[in-house]
């Protein structure tokens, strides 16, 4: 059930045990959760659900692969300073500054589409236009040369599978045969990095900044391109909800969409949530996409209604000192997607809707595959 959370409606308790967790469910305890650090902490966010047995992990050593904590599995002192770091990165003028180009490369994107789908041809929207314009946003904003757009995606669908799926030990040393090797190659971006990453490898060292550059390109670009997907088939099969802005189809997606289901949290000392009683050592798994649809986040909380009351009260980018760096850059990508698709979304069908793979924090969708409908 866990490894499927985006089937499942709301649970009867906000907050129960489950297959080894502590889920909680409620928007109002979720929140407190991710905020507290001094009971919950963030230590256990980025560790292998499923243990990751001797073969993989030689392989994984190989390559000189490490995460200690930077980002998001950081409750150290250095957090602060590091997320600062990155903070200036992601300033909300440094990302309004990419408007321009966002809203031309999303154009350029979406007259490509329309050619091959006039061509007869069918699509794959994930593809086309999630997988790319993510990356090329975050790599501008991180002054990264990343041309290999499918290799990058090969390696962070491989890292959400390998880290945060339920894959065999066979299909394990797949994934840290080709996590591994990306790895040592973003040591290669990281020493010939420059602004934040080149801070941080000065101040930190190697294997910190190789770890922050790992988490911002798994996460950072992987999270709104899965958005995209999820968010674009929605509007392709329901294309009324385009007569809304798209800042409130973007938000009412992401309460209702949002492509990390879940997220983890260690108990630091024994205590309670809410009256139930959990003990240090255990693990909390904050169900974000239940508390987006919680009784009183939203008028209509199982409906997708853009421009409803509580919209924006949704978890998709976490709560607390480790909240989403990048999600203004991520509504902002998505507004324009949802714009310069908007006139094409409604002349399209779906031939192969995506399909989540079984994992515990992300959706993992399959590929939207569209065509022109007669």
């Amino acid at each position: 059930m866990l490894f499927e959370l985006w089937k499942h409606p709301r649970p009867d308790a906000p907050v129960l045990r489950r297959d080894g967790q502590v889920v909680v469910s409620s928007h109002r305890l979720a929140k407190q959760v991710l905020a507290d650090r001094e009971r919950f902490s963030a230590a256990n966010a980025l560790d292998a659900v499923t243990p990751i047995p001797a073969g993989a992990l030689r392989e994984l050593t190989r390559h000189r692969f490490r995460l200690p904590a930077t980002l998001a599995n950081n409750d150290t002192e250095s957090h602060e300073q590091i997320r600062a770091a990155f903070g200036e990165v992601f300033a909300p003028a440094n990302v309004e500054a990419l408007r321009p180009w966002l809203h031309g490369l999303a154009r350029r994107t979406a007259a490509g589409v329309a050619w091959r789908l006039r061509e007869g041809e069918a699509v794959d929207v994930d593809a086309a236009v999630s997988s790319e314009i993510p990356l090329a946003a975050l790599a501008r904003l991180l002054g990264l040369d990343v041309e290999a757009a499918v290799e990058v995606k090969r390696f962070s669908r491989a890292s959400l599978e390998l880290f945060w799926g339920e894959p065999s030990p066979e299909r394990q040393r797949e994934l840290a045969a080709v996590v591994g090797p990306f790895h040592a190659l973003l040591r290669g971006w990281t020493r010939e990095s420059s602004g934040a990453t080149r801070r941080l490898l000065e101040e930190y060292g190697e294997d910190a900044a190789t770890a922050a550059l790992f988490f911002l390109l798994v996460a950072g670009q992987e999270t709104t391109s899965q958005f995209l997907t999820l968010l674009l088939h929605r509007l392709v099969e329901e294309p009324g909800l385009l007569g809304s802005a798209p800042s409130a189809i973007v938000e009412e997606g992401l309460r209702l969409l949002p492509p990390i289901t879940s997220w983890r949290r260690i108990v630091k000392r024994d205590t309670d949530i809410d009256g139930f009683e959990v003990r240090a050592g255990e693990s909390v798994l904050v169900w974000l996409g239940a508390a987006g649809v919680d009784e009183g986040v939203a008028e209509c909380p199982m409906r997708m209604v853009p421009g409803q009351r509580g919209s924006r009260r949704h978890l998709a980018f976490g709560a607390g000192a480790h909240r989403c760096l990048g999600s203004q850059l991520s509504r902002l990508e998505a507004e324009v997607v949802v714009t310069e698709l908007a006139p094409l979304l409604p002349r399209c069908r779906v031939v192969a809707a995506p399909v989540s793979e079984p994992n515990l924090s992300f959706r993992m969708p399959s590929p939207l595959v569209v065509r022109l409908a007669v």
